[in-house]
This record gives C-alpha cells, structure tokens and sequence, in this order.
C-alpha cells in the first residue's frame, strides 16, 4: 500500500478497442467528470495520439474500461510515466478490478474526495539475447513465458539464478511471474497465489517431465535467466503479447522492472483475499456460477 498524494484534474478515459460497449460506458465516465469541472477525453486504449498524450504526462489518472487484459496493457503504458489507473470492469472477469460497470459515479466521488490509497504492483523487465544481441525487451504486469510452439514436444529450458545454474526443465512452458501473475497462467498450472504486494519472482513449470514440478519463489532482487537447449520451435512471450521466436541458445534474462504498476483502490488494505476467495470456482468460461 502507499498513501496517495495525488490530486487528480485530467483524465483520460481509455475503453477496449473491440467492446463497443466500453466505449459507449467511456463517453458517459467522461461526461460525468466534465459535469464536475473536470478535464475529461475519452477513446480506444490503442489510439495512439491519446497514449502520446499519456507519455507527455497531460493526464493524471488513465481511466480504463475492460477486463484484466485491458488492465495489463493500460499497465504497460502508465508505469514509465508514473500514471496511476482506475479500471472499470467490463469484462466477464475481474482479479485485478474492483469498481464495476454502471457503479463507477460513487467510487469517482470518492475519489474527488480523496477517499482512496494506491496500490502498488511490481513489474518484471525482461531482455531476450542471441549471443551479443538484444533482440527483444519488455515490461510485463502478470508474467514471461518460455514455451513449446507449434510442435507438440517439451522445451529443454536450462535455468539460472543470478549467474549460479539451478535447474533444467523439461516441460510444456516455463512461466516467470510477478506476484499478480501468480492469480493468472502460473495459478492454472497449479502454483501458489502472492499476495500481490511482494515483490518475488515465482517460477512454475507447465506440465514438466521428470524435472522439478514445484514452484519456486525467489528473493527479492534476483535475476533469472532461462537458456534455449531445445533445437525444435520455442517461442517467449510478455503478457500474452505476440511471441518471439526464439533458437537453441538464445537466453531470456527477466528481474524486477524500475516501473511500478499503480492502481486506485476505494476497499480496505486485506480486499485481495476476500476478492480471490468470491472469485475462485467462478470462472465464466467454466459455466459454474455461484
């Protein structure tokens, strides 16, 4: 938790680019702020003379409407900036939003009234190399993920921690997590939920082979590195992004980013455990609703 020293007088309000319906839900937000004297714009999260606008620092608060997806990418162009979010869910799910849709005009009065606190949430910075070359970097939210391609056949992934070899894993995927990843992918694979303030590195294999099939959690401020032995297609990939293609030895280099990920929260401090709990066994994808 950090206490918040935030007034807020601009907002960009920022809907998923293919849910007409947030878009319809952006304008409302927008003319709801702009009602109260506030400077209010609204618009598609891909646009980029609006993300333009975020990085020249002309907003205060990034307004988001969407699911955790739309939450992941908004993360990724607020935090270089220090831009806090406040998400609205318009999703069919929501681990990482807690103000829904058509309950947002409360929570925006609490926020006029400085009845909030920010949430800060930990990124991983990772650099992809091929012998002396950088070929890919980014900052992700949930988690990288060294996995199997097109061929249905294991990754042989060897692994290190700050320089010292740990393992080899012989497995589907290989995900390296922040604690808010460890409620995504990693959580599927059957690894254990952060609370989401740490700032710990999880590894989690995807169904491994006769190789480690226990997570592991590790300290603050270390680094991994993931080396490519396999000669078949292994691909890696931030945040469910489009996947980088990678060869036998190449090497993926993921530690704690020097962006942060700050969220407007309204419940109290312990909200992440109830949230998970109601949220568990109710995937809509599932079918099972309680």
């Amino acid at each position: 938790m950090n206490a918040k020293a935030d007034s807020f007088n601009s907002f960009a309000v920022l809907a998923h680019p293919m849910v007409a319906e947030a878009a319809e839900e952006a304008k409302l937000v927008t003319r709801y702020l702009k009602d109260r004297k506030l400077a209010a714009v609204d618009g598609y999260l891909n646009d980029e003379t609006l993300r333009q606008r975020v990085r020249e620092g002309e907003f205060d608060l990034v307004v988001a409407l969407g699911g955790d997806g739309t939450v992941l990418r908004a993360g990724h162009l607020c935090a270089p900036y220090n831009v806090p979010i406040l998400a609205i869910n318009m999703g069919s799910f929501g681990f990482l939003i807690e103000v829904t849709k058509g309950n947002w005009p409360e929570p925006l009065d609490r926020l006029m009234k400085g009845e909030y606190w920010f949430e800060e949430r930990m990124m991983l910075h990772t650099e992809v190399w091929r012998e002396k070359d950088c070929i890919g970097d980014w900052e992700v939210l949930n988690d990288t993920v060294i996995a199997r391609g097109e061929n249905v056949r294991p990754v042989h992934l060897s692994t290190s921690l700050d320089g010292q070899a740990v393992t080899t894993y012989v497995a589907d995927a290989l995900i390296v997590a922040t604690p808010t990843g460890s409620t995504a992918y990693a959580l599927a694979a059957g690894g254990p939920i952060l609370p989401p303030e740490l700032r710990n590195i999880l590894l989690m294999p995807v169904a491994p082979h006769l190789s480690i099939d226990r997570a592991i959690v590790l300290a603050e401020g270390s680094t991994v590195s993931v080396t490519v032995l396999s000669e078949h297609e292994v691909v890696a990939s931030g945040d469910g992004q489009d996947a980088l293609q990678l060869v036998k030895g190449d090497r993926v280099d993921v530690r704690a980013s020097e962006y942060i990920v700050r969220f407007v929260r309204f419940q109290e401090v312990g909200y992440f455990y109830r949230k998970l709990v109601s949220l568990m066994d109710q995937h809509p994808s599932a079918g099972a609703v309680k």
